[in-house]
């Protein structure tokens, strides 16, 4: 016998030996997943339709109650919660600023998180659920959260691990509880704060002011409305989360410490581009000076801005050579030559467009994503919650500027479009931005 038969043979018994009986090979299936999205915005359903998309795709089963019915697929029910929940789409332009202070956003984040649990609560189709009492009826809970888990009572009651999903890029207020940890407030700034990083001393101490006293006012809050309107679901104590999936990436939210359960999902909601309709395609296609992109997203009816910061916007596109595609609720009047108005633009492919040379926005996290992804510079006008930090973040990545909607004039607009527009290095930045974004091992969907 050789010696290199030998050597076959030995590896031969080696690998039987090793090799497990058939009783010990442990299959893996798919999922029957419990989803539970409470808020009525579309930016905050992009995250989470991203997510539960990934899942039906790889051949999970999901159920999830939503108040965005997005349309039934293979393995996909909808339970629409939509006929109670409040609504944050086109809201009047005062209406959002009134969230602006701390004190007010606490107060909101608390009300809003109860009644919200208590339309999935007392919807009947969860109702026949957690009255159910069957074992493994669902294997998980995939809840979206903003600052406050009341719909983690689901996976309590059904004795299942939930996976939260978390819209904002950060939620300071109740970090501790979600992930375990606090964040130093010297080194990462929160969730309401102006700026992406704190960089002097006057920004740590008042970040860190503002991180105490929000912290306070929410859970003073949840205290009061507990004793005072208590529900079910205050007598549980709240199921911590196995996973969290959030709205982040590195290109967009400063380095900060997270634990190994947080995974990075940021721009999940990104897909392939589609077609332009005619119109608007041709209105781009004919403009030699390239085409500016102006919205503020679902959540602010444009026409319900102040007389005169619309009267500015107006007399600014007057004044320049580029054409301006506009997102405006109803007539304009006095509307610029060079300016198209629709209820509804197709914001993606857009962006992607060669021709569109600037992005007005004011710093919705969905929008960030694609105008990172798209390496579009950027003129931010910050509104409220995590929006002045959002903008703060790409003005430090150079493809930025930030300004204020309220004292915007003819002059300082113009400033702003004509330096980001004749300024080279705003738009190779951008496209610095965007090849870091896309640069990752895995994509968002595969991370999950």
């Amino acid at each position: 016998m050789t010696s290199r038969f030998r050597v076959v043979l030995i590896a031969f018994y080696v690998c039987q030996a090793l090799q497990p009986q058939q009783n010990q090979w442990k299959s893996v299936g798919a999922a029957n997943i419990l989803a539970v999205h409470t808020i009525h915005s579309n930016s905050h359903w992009n995250l989470m339709r991203g997510v539960l998309r990934t899942l039906t795709d790889h051949g999970h089963t999901v159920t999830v109650f939503t108040p965005i019915v997005d349309g039934d697929r293979d393995g996909y029910t909808e339970v629409d919660i939509s006929g109670d929940s409040e609504v944050r789409v086109g809201l009047n332009a005062s209406q959002v600023t009134s969230c602006q202070s701390t004190q007010t956003i606490m107060a909101h984040i608390a009300s809003s998180s109860r009644i919200n649990c208590d339309i999935v609560f007392d919807h009947p189709r969860m109702r026949e659920i957690l009255d159910d009492h069957q074992p493994r009826l669902y294997d998980v809970v995939v809840a979206e959260v903003l600052e406050l888990d009341c719909v983690s009572y689901v996976a309590t009651v059904l004795r299942v691990p939930s996976i939260y999903v978390v819209p904002p890029p950060i939620v300071t207020y109740t970090e501790r509880s979600f992930f375990g940890h606090v964040p130093n407030p010297a080194a990462v700034s929160n969730l309401l704060f102006w700026r992406g990083v704190p960089k002097t001393f006057v920004d740590r101490f008042f970040n860190t002011l503002q991180t105490v006293y929000g912290s306070w006012l929410l859970w003073s809050d949840e205290q009061r409305l507990r004793k005072s309107d208590p529900r079910p679901f205050d007598a549980v104590e709240s199921a911590k989360p196995s996973l969290i999936f959030t709205n982040t990436h590195f290109i967009t939210e400063p380095s900060r410490p997270l634990p190994p359960d947080v995974v990075q999902i940021g721009g999940i909601h990104l897909t392939p581009p589609g077609s332009i309709p005619k119109d608007i395609l041709e209105f781009i296609d004919d403009a030699p000076h390239g085409v500016i992109y102006f919205t503020f997203g679902s959540l602010v009816s444009m026409s319900s801005l102040p007389e005169k910061v619309l009267i500015a916007f107006r007399e600014t596109f007057t004044a320049i050579s580029q054409k301006v595609l506009w997102k405006y609720e109803g007539d304009m009047k006095d509307k610029p030559k060079n300016v198209m108005t629709r209820k509804w633009f197709p914001q993606r492919d857009l962006l992607l467009h060669p021709n569109v040379k600037l992005f007005i926005s004011h710093g919705g996290i969905s929008g960030v994503y694609e105008t990172v992804d798209a390496g579009v510079p950027v003129v931010g006008f910050p509104i409220c919650y995590d929006q002045p930090r959002n903008i703060d973040n790409l003005v430090d990545a150079g493809m930025a500027i930030s300004m204020d909607l309220y004292s915007v004039t003819k002059d300082t607009l113009l400033n702003a479009i004509l330096q980001i527009v004749n300024d080279e290095k705003y738009r190779k930045n951008a496209k610095i931005a965007s090849e870091r974004f896309k640069d990752r091992p895995m994509s968002p969907a595969d991370s999950v």
